[in-house]
């Protein structure tokens, strides 16, 4: 089995937002299977419209990470939430977790939790940054209009914080 990498994470989620992933509409059948799976009490039609956070973690399984679905640190949901990434983050000292606007420089391969992007709400939008570049970020992003594809975002008040997974994490429950 491949070490685990941010960088290889970054490759991975720009694959799968270029797949791309989509949830039902536009006469297309749902094809978001993949990332619902690792969740038993989740089907694909209660997924439609709600799968950011559930292609964030689907793209760092596939990227080699080994992370449960619901780490003990979850104290809200499992991973295929948004606020279930900041629990976990916040919870496991091998993660870094940075709020937006703290002078944090997100690299390819960090998380990028969002607040108010699509509902006025907090923690409602998770990424996989790509590139930070002078005022925005491109990331890779799950369910932007119920399709995965690369988004530039700028780099504002949305942000709510980044979360650095170290290279060949492998979770122990504590």
């Amino acid at each position: 089995m491949k070490t685990a990498t941010r960088e290889y994470l970054a490759k991975v989620a720009m694959d799968m937002a270029l797949t791309p992933f989509h949830g039902k509409g536009n006469g297309l059948e749902s094809n978001l299977a993949p990332l619902v799976k690792p969740f038993p009490k989740w089907t694909v039609e209660e997924a439609d419209g709600l799968w950011c956070a559930a292609f964030v973690y689907y793209c760092c399984r596939e990227a080699g990470f080994d992370i449960p679905i619901r780490p003990d640190e979850c104290v809200t949901c499992n991973l295929a939430g948004c606020i279930a990434w900041e629990e976990f983050a916040l919870g496991d000292p091998l993660i870094g977790y940075h709020k937006g606007g703290d002078g944090f420089v997100p690299q390819e391969g960090d998380l990028v939790l969002y607040d108010r992007v699509f509902e006025n709400r907090e923690h409602d939008h998770i990424g996989i940054v790509l590139e930070k570049r002078e005022n925005t970020l491109l990331a890779a992003e799950g369910n932007v209009g119920n399709v995965s594809g690369v988004v530039e975002r700028a780099l504002d008040e949305h942000i709510r914080a980044y979360i650095r997974i170290p290279d060949g994490y492998r979770y122990k429950a504590g």
